[in-house]
This record gives C-alpha cells, sequence and structure tokens, in this order.
C-alpha cells in the first residue's frame, strides 16, 4: 500500500469577526503548502482567525497521522505579520517533529561501540 508523504487531506480557514481578503488567504495557503516539505502524514489543517483586545490571533492546528497534534497560537496586531509569524513557528515545531521521526532509527555511537565488543 503506497503513501502519499506529504499529503495534505483537508485545508479549513475558518475567521470569527474578521473578514478575510484574498492575499490574506492566499497567505495561508501558501503557509500550508509550505508545511508538505516535511514528508508528514499531514491529515488535517485547520486555521482559526479571530480578533482579541490586543489585535489578532492566528491558530494552525495540524493533524498528523499516528502523532499528536501540532497546535500554534500566535497574536499580533497586524493579521499579515500573525500569519507570518505562526507559519515560522508551525514550520519549526514541524521540522522538529520531522527529525525526531528520522533519528528515531538511528543508532548511536555508543550503541555501535557496544555491538563491536
Amino acid at each position: 500500500m503506497a503513501t502519499n508523504k506529504g499529503y495534505i487531506m483537508g485545508v479549513q480557514i475558518r475567521s470569527k469577526d474578521v473578514k478575510l481578503s484574498d492575499n490574506n488567504k492566499a497567505l495561508i495557503e501558501s503557509a500550508v503548502e509550505g508545511f508538505r516539505k516535511y514528508s508528514l502524514d499531514i491529515t488535517s489543517v485547520n486555521v482559526m482567525v479571530k480578533t482579541e483586545k490586543k489585535g489578532i490571533s492566528v491558530e494552525f492546528d495540524i493533524r498528523i497521522a499516528h502523532n499528536e497534534p501540532v497546535i500554534i497560537n500566535q497574536s499580533d496586531e497586524d493579521l499579515e505579520t500573525a500569519i507570518d509569524l505562526a507559519s515560522e513557528r508551525t514550520l519549526k515545531a514541524l521540522r522538529r517533529l520531522h527529525t525526531k521521526i528520522v533519528d528515531h532509527g538511528k543508532m548511536s555511537i555508543k550503541d555501535l561501540e557496544a555491538l563491536d565488543s
């Protein structure tokens, strides 16, 4: 059975008390496309944009098969800045998860030395 690594099943963008322009939606969609480069089995991405007391909050809720979800919240006074910062933080979390998964199968030098003995 072949799997599509890097494929994202569903992307849902919701906004509460905020009107998203086509430019903002395109910015969010391009950020979500950037999540594919780590070849994780992302089953869904939910993006919630809402107003808060001190600006706008952006939340990326990323569901990954066989792993805990990655949830990133970012607030800022400017919507585009909040999207960019949340996207950067999400990429950092996904990169760390990818490294953890890839490095999990590798043996350390101490383990190799123990096998030689």
